[in-house]
């Protein structure tokens, strides 16, 4: 294949991570016919030690602003493209985004999960376009999530046949 898409992750500054190490008994993703349902995970990058560590911890409209929650869900989808590589062998098999459903822990009293979430679409948007990297989405707010994380989603992707 082409590696197109790899392509331009390296024109927008991005390299992908390893996959974040599972904290149960999980796939990071799995194939049904032509469509990939990836697994939640984290805005988690390894750190010196090979441990996945989040940059960004708490509720966002406390302890975090919604610029960090943001960024922590750019993280959390640059994971989510380092799933779909180790599932699928090459980002180009994908076609489009379907569906993410995410998760924000936020503070008592926020209603802007999707501002927050917009980290991760915007990331795929400006990957595929409009056309192929916008998609259905549900914005939910939470009041904890695993490792005190502020963001989780997973995500429905169309691949080529």
């Amino acid at each position: 294949m082409s590696h197109q898409t790899e392509g331009r992750l390296k024109e927008m500054g991005i390299i992908l991570p390893r996959v974040p190490k599972p904290i149960g008994n999980y796939l990071p993703g799995v194939v049904v016919g032509n469509i990939l349902y990836t697994s939640g995970t984290l805005g988690t990058q390894p750190d010196e030690n090979d441990n996945d560590v989040l940059p960004y911890v708490g509720k966002v409209g406390s302890d975090l602003t919604i610029e960090e929650g943001y960024a922590s869900a750019r993280l959390m989808a640059i994971n989510h493209l380092a799933m779909m590589k180790k599932v699928l062998g090459d980002l180009d098999r994908v076609k489009r985004i379907i569906k993410m459903i995410g998760y924000v822990t936020c503070a008592p009293g926020f209603t802007q999960p999707h501002l927050v979430l917009n980290g991760a679409s915007d990331l795929f948007v400006e990957l595929w376009g409009e056309e192929n990297g916008k998609h259905a989405r549900a914005a939910l707010t939470q009041h904890e999530l695993g490792m005190n994380a502020p963001v989780e989603a997973d995500i429905t992707i169309e691949l080529h046949v």
